[in-house]
């Protein structure tokens, strides 16, 4: 297949140009200008259009958090322990949920998604197309990061079960990475001396990744404190860290600035339903994006439907952020937060061919998507 005279968005580059994309097996194996058609290749004529990388959304509970069944089909969050790191989303994903869907059509080709934030520790995430009726063949990645969150949802779902305060919270987790530290350490002495071994410990286990830097910690955080808590947990054990949502991330920008650590933001398009959300602003992702911080936008799904997610991005160009970083942080931001821009989240040649082709820019409601491609095949 090749894509003829489309306006290319890359994603690397600041400027679009009108150039052809040629997909062999699912990959981008060319980018250039007047490429030649070859014999019975099909054509996709993108002129007057404009050519984009799938959309990414880094934060998100969609297949897991179903459409239209209510609290009876909610599978992401386990409410009867508030520390559950051996949890796995895929467990609980469901591909046939209409909103996976609803979802590839839009553009967004590939989501993180998994455990909410009820928990301190939730479990592990994964990365998956938005194509496909079985989770195991739609994955890219599993796990792609621990779940945790501080905050008020936390404090709200365990408040009488002895976690009524921030540093409770805080706490748990604290209580666990030392824990499974102790434990890794445990099993390493004992080599391949079976009766040395410690006990298995499936929580223990599940956190081997994050300590051993093959995963980030995901962490909840909506206001600064929880923000900068988040921070020095990750300093304090050592490990990755990505930081979801950055409500008041604006507040505390200077502190926040050329943070080694990737900045999920969002969801912002809703009503500040609860105190830590009094300060929710569309500024936020231009003003960490201009400090030098890896912004990528989320929605959050259901919180915003996932199909909102361009629109989301044109909202933060709206509030003054630069369109190029807007678009970075719904394509090639996300990838790299979730661990799969070796695949996606741009318009390179070896890449997967993840494309979404529109009449107009699709962060503005009135654009139209024609066509989205997913590892080379049409989107129906």
């Amino acid at each position: 297949m090749i894509i003829k005279n489309g306006l290319i968005h890359d994603a690397v580059n600041r400027e679009p140009y009108k150039g052809d994309i040629r997909v062999e097996d699912g990959k981008i194996t060319e980018i250039g200008s007047e490429l030649e058609i070859r014999e019975n290749e099909e054509c996709i004529d993108a002129t007057g259009l404009s050519v984009y990388p799938g959309f990414i959304d880094a934060h998100c509970h969609l297949g897991l958090d179903g459409y239209g069944i209510g609290f009876e089909g909610a599978d992401y969050n386990e409410p009867g322990d508030i520390c559950t790191p051996h949890l796995r989303a895929e467990d609980s994903f469901n591909p046939l949920d209409p909103t996976v869907k609803a979802a590839a059509k839009a553009g967004i080709t590939s989501v993180a998604t998994g455990q909410g934030s009820a928990n301190a520790i939730g479990g592990t995430w994964i990365a998956v197309k938005t194509v496909g009726n079985c989770v195991d063949d739609m994955i890219i990645k599993t796990p792609v990061a621990m779940k945790c969150a501080l905050g008020e949802n936390p404090k709200r779902c365990y408040r009488e079960k002895g976690n009524a305060a921030r540093m409770s919270t805080a706490s748990v987790i604290r209580n666990m990475m030392f824990k499974a530290k102790e434990y890794l350490q445990k099993k390493e002495a004992a080599g391949d001396d079976i009766f040395k071994k410690p006990a298995f410990d499936f929580k223990c286990e599940a956190m081997i990744p994050v300590l051993k830097k093959e995963i980030p910690l995901k962490i909840h955080a909506h206001q600064a404190n929880d923000i900068l808590t988040a921070i020095r947990l990750a300093k304090e054990f050592d490990v990755l860290l990505t930081i979801e949502h950055v409500t008041e991330g604006h507040l505390i920008a200077d502190k926040l600035a050329n943070c080694p650590y990737p900045l999920a933001v969002g969801p912002s398009l809703t009503h500040a339903t609860k105190f830590e959300l009094q300060n929710k602003s569309w500024t936020t992702p231009g003003i960490l994006a201009a400090k030098g911080c890896q912004v990528s936008i989320v929605t959050d799904s259901p919180v915003i439907p996932q199909e909102y997610l361009p629109l989301c991005a044109g909202l933060a160009v709206k509030a003054g952020m630069d369109k190029f970083e807007a678009l970075k942080a719904i394509t090639i931001n996300p990838a790299k937060q979730i661990g799969i821009a070796d695949r996606t989240g741009s318009l390179e040649v070896g890449k997967d061919a993840d494309i979404v082709i529109t009449d107009g820019d699709p962060m503005i409601s009135n654009s139209v998507i024609r066509k989205v491609f997913i590892d080379g095949t049409v989107v129906e």
